[in-house]
Order: C-alpha cells, then structure tokens, then sequence
C-alpha cells in the first residue's frame, strides 16, 4: 500500500501530511493510515501533532463511493473520536476545503486553523443524508446552535474569517500551510496548551427561535425534502445529550437517511454531474483555440452569453443592427456584471477590467478574429441563415460558428456556410450568465474538434455542458413539448390548471407547468404551436391560443393562466380560464372527470420518461444521464429525485410502461415506446444503459 499519509518530525512537533489525490477523499485505506499515523504519535515523544492536507486541499470528505455499503472499519466516526481521544493536542491546518468529513476530522481535532481562501462547510444534506461522524453534535458545542443550523441545514460552506468569528477554527494562518501549522503548533507549547476536545465542552442552547420556527423554516425552504429536517433533529440531540448519547442518535438519523429514495436521487444527480462531460465518441479530440467570443444579436439572450463569458475572463465583441441596440446591450450587460459584483461573485476591479474588453458594435467585421462565434437572434430560420451567410464571408479559418437556437434545424443553417464542420449549437438557457445548462448540439457535419471546443467553452463558462443531436428542441425542449402535452390532454379531460400545478409542485417541481408558461409568456408557446402544426396525437390546447388573442401572455400582461396583480403578485385563479377550457371540451364532446394529484402525477412522469426513451431510440441523447442532467439542471426537475429516467428506474420500468398501456386512448400519445417495452421484458434498467 502506497502512503497516503506520511508522518515527519519537525522537533517537538509531529507532522502527519495527508495525500490522496485528487481530494483527498476519506476512503478506507485513507482512514486506516490517519488512524495509524495517529497511534504512532501517541507512542512518540512528540508534543503535539500538525495533521494537513497534501496537494491543493485538506481533506475532501468521505468517499462517495462507499455510501450504501457496509462500514469497514475504522469507519470515519471511529477515527475522528480517536483523534479527539488523543491525549497530547493535535492541530488541524486547513488549506484548500474542508468539507463534510473533512471538517468532521478537523473538528476531532483539539485547534484548528485556516488558510486564506479556505472553504469550510458540512453539505451532506445536498446528498440527501446529514454529516454522520460527529459532525452535528460537535458544531453546535463551537459555533453555537443557530449558526451550526444554517451551517448543516443548509449545506453552504463559509470562508475561513467567518469561520474564525464564528469560533469554527482559533486562527486564520498566512503563508505556506504547513509552515504556518507548525508555527501555530510552537505557539501552542510555549503556552504550554494542552489537549481540548470539544467532547468536553458543555451542551449547547437550544435555537433562540425555538426548534418548531426552525422545522417550520425548513420545510418552507425546503419543501418535500427530508435530509434538512432529520438533521435539524440531530443537532437537536446536541442539546439534549452529551457526546456519546448524542453521536448515537447521529447514526440512528444518519442511517434512516441511507435508506431514502431522496439519497438515492441525489447521490445519482451528484455522479451524473461528473460523468456528462465524459462524451462517447469524443476521446482524443482538441479543442480550438478559445481566446475571444463574438456574440450576434444583443437581446436578453445575447447579452447573458456575453456576460457569461466577461464573468470568465473572456473579451467579447456583440454585434448588433443599430447602435441603439448595441448601446443597449452595453448598458445591460454592465447591469448584469454590477449585479456579479453584489453577490460577490466578481470584484468591482475586474468589473471594470471586463468592461473593458467589452465592444458593442454594429459592423460585422469586427468578429473577423474572434475564435468563437454565437449568434443569438430572432428564432427564424430565415434571419439565421442570413446571418450564417455573412459569417461564412467575415470570420476566419478554424473559427467555430455557433447557433444558440432552442428548436431549429442546425443541420440546414449548417448549409447556408462553406464550412459546416465548423458549425455547432449551444443552445444556452435564459438567463445565460446564471442558468448552469449548457446543450451542445453536434449537426451531422461537425467535426470532433469543435464539439471539444464546445464542451471546452461550456468548462470555461462554469457550465454543466450535455452532448444532444439535432431533432425539433434538441433534447430538453423536445420533452418539454411532449410532457406539456399530457399536461394539456388532461386538462380536456377534467383537470384544471391550478389542479396540475399543484400535484406537480407536491412532486417537488418548483413551479408547476402553466405557472412556468405564464413566466415565459404564453406567446413562446403559440409561435411554437405555429411553427410546428397541429401535430397527430398531440392535444391542440385552442384555450391557449385564445388566451394569446386576448394579448393575455401571462405575467408580462398581468393575465396569462393566472392574474397577477398588486393583491396576487405571485398569482390568482382565474375563473375565465377555466371556462375557455370546459367550452372547448364541450365543442370535442368530452366529458370532464375527476383526476387524483397521483394520477396527474403518474401521467405527467410517464410522458417523460416515454419520450425521454424515444429520444434515446433517436440517438439525440447518448445516455439517459444525459437526459438526467439537462432536466435536472435546466427545467427545474426535482433533485433529489435524480431526473426523470433514474425516478423511472426506482419506480420500476414496467410500471411506467404498464401506465402508459392503461392510458393508451387510440390516439398514439400514450404507446409506450419500443425501448421501454424492450427494457421492462429484459428486466433491465436506464443506469443498466449509463453502464453499458
């Protein structure tokens, strides 16, 4: 066995350098070796010890791999109360992060400091499980309740002086880590500091708002999700209990947890995130060169890709039609970096320094040397192919020409260039400086190398970036039209709206359907309706349509599905809706009945896993992973539970194919699709197809 962790002498001081790379994540050879690094100072005549991470971090956290396995011991808890139970002082020097378990081993630590930049935080809960060795009962002994309850429930790390202020860690160090550890270690001896386990430390208070505000909050804040909850409650035994009684009631929630669906979804949605980037097909490319984006059309989409690419370090040049609009795409894109620099996210230095690189103009031939360029105008194929034809004329050799269009052919706007290997999608999502879903559409002519430079580009712009073929909305929007179908077939047969935003929202999604067309505007859809024709099977929702002749385009207008207005901001029922719909039942003789939130639910899913696996049969999307993450990542599908073909897989495929049987009404909406039917006959599931 290689060393993982490597114990030196510096005097009195033992250093104890953890490396396993690439985090230094906590697996069980890992934990063996710390626990043995320890033991070997305790039998040394060292005074103190200095535990630090090798490479660029402290400790990762505990390995991912191994959740929903059996212990092997030493499990994590049993190292981390071994340290704590160490009888000479053991320091923790933090660089890099310290997350989840590795916080968890820091705080079995008896001084802990800090390296400028240091992230330091317990996210477990975004894993659908709660820090499990140690980590809600020694917190709150440090840091106090309510800030040990922000810290766990809600899973954000903190910096290294909000830590300090918090009690957290004793020091913010400066300098090389290990230097700045073993200095700290001398401080302590000549003070003549001895071991301070928290263990010892008296019971912390209960919240000053009290545990039933606190459990109100989080069920607010979190709704349907259960880890937040379950770890309040083990913070709560904190206050109750003393360290030993406390870190078992930990377990007992901890192991509750592991045996959630919620785990399960989350625990995907976490590898799916890591695996998308790795595309078949595509080992061995090379991406271009990426050193200067232009950008065509300067409207809310145009200027959030531009935004994206200055918040990167990326100059941009927009081309606009008149100067008018370039100047307002300046102006809009200086408000959004001035947002950036609110939420910290950029200085007000590198505002301005991005600015800089920053050029609105209206003459194309100032993009003659970008590297990549995205055009982002009106979704017309006409207007598209125009401004393909002048890009083909202006841009240089080895220049990657991009399309941002949600629906639209690529494979045609390819052809109105000399060069359609050049030409790829990346169709962003609105608003493209925050939203984190990149779909990079590869037409049938684009070469390897600039599908690696889409994929380049989608890292460099802190996106989640998903490999999807060319079909009418790619794949997210090709779902969306057809999962939005069956929310409009059972609105013609008796459920309302309101009925199906509700049952959705209990499901987890945070907005239902119609509120989502009503924030969009309902003209998005009616133009799409228009493009694409009455279409066989689908149901044609003619109450929309009238909604959009009444200039009725949802939140925009005041009255879209809803009313919003000063008394109903967020929206209000509207009884008119209602009758636009039951007249055009009337009109197809259908007979509205009862429909259960269960059975709005189960219908809404099926049609998304049906034509998530049709877009699998079509190769649009190579994986169900990939189906996964743009779901998950740019409609607002729950999280935790993993994306609609991991919900279908913990549902049983042929439970969805058996639904999708019963609902068949003759029109072809509900037939299952071949893959379906092929994966619930062999018994096999859509992970079975991420493994293949």
């Amino acid at each position: 066995m290689s060393d993982l962790v490597t114990y030196d002498r510096e005097g009195p001081i033992a250093v104890l350098t953890v490396d396993n790379p690439p985090v230094n994540a906590l697996g069980l050879a890992l934990r063996t070796q710390l626990k043995d690094a320890v033991a070997r100072f305790i039998d040394d005549d060292a005074e103190i010890a200095v535990i630090l991470g090798g490479g660029k971090l402290f400790l990762g956290g505990a390995d991912v791999s191994e959740f929903g396995k059996p212990p092997q011991d030493p499990w994590l808890p049993e190292v981390v109360n071994f340290i704590e139970d160490c009888p000479k002082p053991v320091v923790a020097a933090i660089h890099g992060v310290a997350l989840g378990g590795g916080l968890e081993v820091a705080l079995g630590c008896h001084y802990r400091l800090a390296m400028p930049g240091t992230k330091l935080g317990l996210p477990e809960v975004t894993l659908g499980i709660l820090p499990g060795a140690g980590g809600t009962q020694r917190a709150p002994r440090v840091v106090g309740t309510d800030t040990a309850l922000e810290m766990i429930t809600g899973g954000k790390p903190i910096g290294p002086d909000e830590a300090l202020e918090a009690g957290l860690i004793d020091r913010v160090g400066e300098g090389e880590t290990r230097a700045t550890g073993v200095a700290y270690a001398q401080d302590l001896l000549d003070q003549g500091a001895g071991p301070r386990p928290i263990k010892a430390m008296d019971r912390p208070a209960a919240p000053a708002e009290g545990w039933d505000a606190w459990e109100a909050k989080l069920h607010a804040k979190y709704p349907g999700q259960v880890a937040q909850v379950q770890a309040m409650r083990a913070v709560k035994a904190a206050t109750e209990h003393d360290l030993p009684e406390g870190l078992d009631e930990e377990r007992r929630l901890f192991n509750a947890l592991m045996d959630t669906p919620q785990r399960e979804g989350l625990i995907h949605a976490f590898f799916i995130e890591r695996k998308v980037a790795k595309v078949p097909g595509l080992e061995g490319a090379t991406p271009r060169d990426i050193g200067s984006i232009g950008v065509i059309g300067g409207g809310t989409m145009g200027s959030g890709i531009a935004t994206a690419a200055l918040l990167r370090g990326l100059p941009v040049t927009l081309v606009e039609m008149k100067q008018e609009a370039a100047d307002k795409a300046q102006a809009t894109i200086a408000g959004n970096l001035d947002g950036a620099v609110k939420r910290g996210k950029m200085s007000a230095a590198k505002r301005d320094a991005a600015l800089g690189t920053l050029h609105c103009v209206t003459d194309y031939g100032a993009l003659k040397d970008a590297d990549v360029i995205i055009e982002a105008v009106f979704e017309s194929m006409d207007v598209k192919k125009e401004v393909f034809t002048k890009l083909d004329a202006i841009a240089k050799p080895g220049a990657v020409l991009a399309t941002n269009t949600s629906y639209l052919d690529i494979n045609e706007i390819a052809q109105a260039t000399s060069r359609p290997a050049d030409v790829i999608g990346l169709h962003f999502f609105s608003p493209a400086h925050i939203m984190k879903l990149l779909e990079v559409v590869v037409a049938d002519a684009t070469d390897k190398d600039v599908t690696a430079t889409g994929f380049a580009l989608g890292k460099r712009l802190g996106k989640v970036s998903v490999r999807a073929g060319v079909c009418d909305g790619f794949i997210g929007n090709r779902m969306l039209s057809h999962y939005r179908s069956a929310a409009d077939w059972m609105m013609l047969h008796g459920a309302s709206p309101y009925q199906i935003d509700r049952a959705l929202e209990d499901f987890g999604f945070a907005m239902g359907p119609n509120k989502v067309a009503d924030l969009a505007g309902l003209d998005i859809g009616y133009m799409t309706r228009q493009r694409k024709g009455r279409e066989a099977g689908i149901v044609h929702p003619q109450w929309a349509d009238d909604l959009y002749d009444m200039d009725r385009l949802g939140r925009k207008t005041g009255r879209g599905f809803y009313i919003y207005d000063d008394e109903s901001p967020k929206g209000r029922e509207d009884p008119e809706v209602l009758d636009l719909i039951e007249q055009e039942r009337r009109k197809q003789g259908i007979e509205a009945r009862d429909f259960s939130a269960d059975e709005i639910v189960d219908r809404y899913m099926a049609a998304m896993v049906n034509e998530g696996a049709r877009v699998l049969e079509d190769g649009i999307a190579l994986r169900p992973l990939d189906i996964d993450v743009v779901k998950l990542m740019g409609y607002g599908f729950p999280r935790y539970r993993g994306g609609p073909m991991k919900y279908a897989d913990m549902t049983g495929i042929a439970t969805i194919r058996d639904r999708l049987r019963d609902y068949e009404d003759g029109s072809g909406f509900w037939t299952p699709a071949p893959l379906l039917e092929e994966l619930a006959e062999d018994g096999r599931t859509f992970e079975d197809m991420n493994n293949a």
